[in-house]
C-alpha cells in the first residue's frame, strides 16, 4: 500500500482528493462522517481517513449507495472483504513544474454543450474516469478536425496551488500528430496563468505515456495506488444512502 497520509498532511498532493474537496472544489463535495467524495456525476473519487474503521466504510457505502463504485487513490487500507474490488493497480503522481506552457491556436474551450462528444471520445480512447459533469471541474480544451472532436485534455483534481491535467486523449485516426502534447501545453498554460502548478496521475504500467510525460518535463513525485470497489448490495446495518447529504465542506 501507499505511504501513510493524514488530514494533517504537509503537502496538498499527499491526499489530493481531500485537499481539493476541502479547498477549490468544495462546491462539488459531499460527506458522511469522515468520508468525503465528489458528487456522483462529477467524479468517482472518495477520500478516506488514514486509519479507516468499520464506521468509515459504512459511511462510504451510505454515501455511494448499494452496488455503486467507490474509487480511491493515496489510500492506506483496502475496503472490507464484503466489497468487490473491480480495479486495483499501482500508479504514479507526476509534477509538471518543468513543463513548457503555451496556448494553442487550434484549441477550443469545451463546455456542457460539448459533453456528448466528449463522452463519445472518452468511450473510444479510455483515458480514465470522465462523467457527465466532469467538465465543470476546470478548463477543458479540444481540437476538432472537420467539425469532429478528435482530441482533448483538461483539469480534474485541484488541491490548493495545483491542478491535475487529465482526460488527455486522441482519436485513433489522428494519433502520432502531437495533438495530445499540444493540448497538455495549452492546459498547462491555463494553469500557470492562475499561478498554479500542473500535475497528473498515470498508471505505472502505461510506459508509453510515462515516457511522453517525462519528455515534456514531468517528474516523479510519489508512487501511489488506484482502487475501485463496489459497495455491497446489502448495506451494513444502520447504513442508508439517505444518511448522507451533499454539503460544501469548509
Amino acid at each position: 500500500m501507499t505511504a501513510a497520509h493524514s488530514s494533517a498532511a504537509v503537502h496538498p498532493l499527499d491526499d489530493p482528493v481531500r485537499t481539493a474537496l476541502t479547498g477549490p472544489h468544495a462546491r462539488f463535495a459531499q460527506s458522511a462522517g469522515r468520508i468525503l467524495s465528489y458528487q456522483a456525476d462529477v467524479a468517482p473519487w472518495f477520500a478516506t481517513p488514514e486509519a479507516s474503521d468499520a464506521a468509515d466504510w459504512e459511511d462510504a457505502a451510505a454515501l455511494a449507495g448499494p452496488g455503486r463504485r467507490v474509487t480511491l487513490m493515496a489510500f492506506r487500507e483496502p475496503p472490507p472483504d464484503s466489497w468487490e474490488i473491480v480495479f486495483h493497480a499501482p500508479g504514479v503522481q507526476l509534477v509538471g513544474d518543468g513543463v513548457a506552457a503555451a496556448p494553442d491556436p487550434e484549441a477550443v474551450r469545451l463546455g456542457p454543450d460539448d459533453v456528448p462528444e466528449m463522452l463519445d471520445l472518452v468511450e473510444r480512447t479510455r483515458p480514465g474516469p470522465f462523467l457527465p459533469r466532469t467538465v465543470e471541474l476546470g478548463t477543458y480544451l479540444g481540437i476538432r478536425h472537420e467539425g469532429r472532436l478528435v482530441a482533448m485534455a483538461g483539469e480534474r483534481l485541484r488541491p490548493p496551488g495545483w491542478s491535475e491535467i487529465s482526460a488527455v486523449c486522441t482519436d485513433a485516426s489522428v494519433r502520432g500528430q502531437g495533438l495530445g502534447t499540444r493540448l497538455i501545453h495549452a492546459v498547462a498554460h491555463e494553469i500557470r496563468e492562475r499561478g498554479e502548478t500542473p500535475f497528473l496521475h498515470a498508471a505505472d504500467s502505461n510506459t508509453g505515456a510515462l515516457r511522453l510525460y517525462a519528455s515534456l518535463g514531468f517528474r516523479l513525485r510519489r508512487r501511489t495506488e488506484f482502487l475501485s470497489a463496489l459497495v455491497p448490495q446489502q448495506l451494513p446495518a444502520g447504513g442508508s444512502p439517505a444518511d448522507s447529504r451533499p454539503t460544501a465542506v469548509r
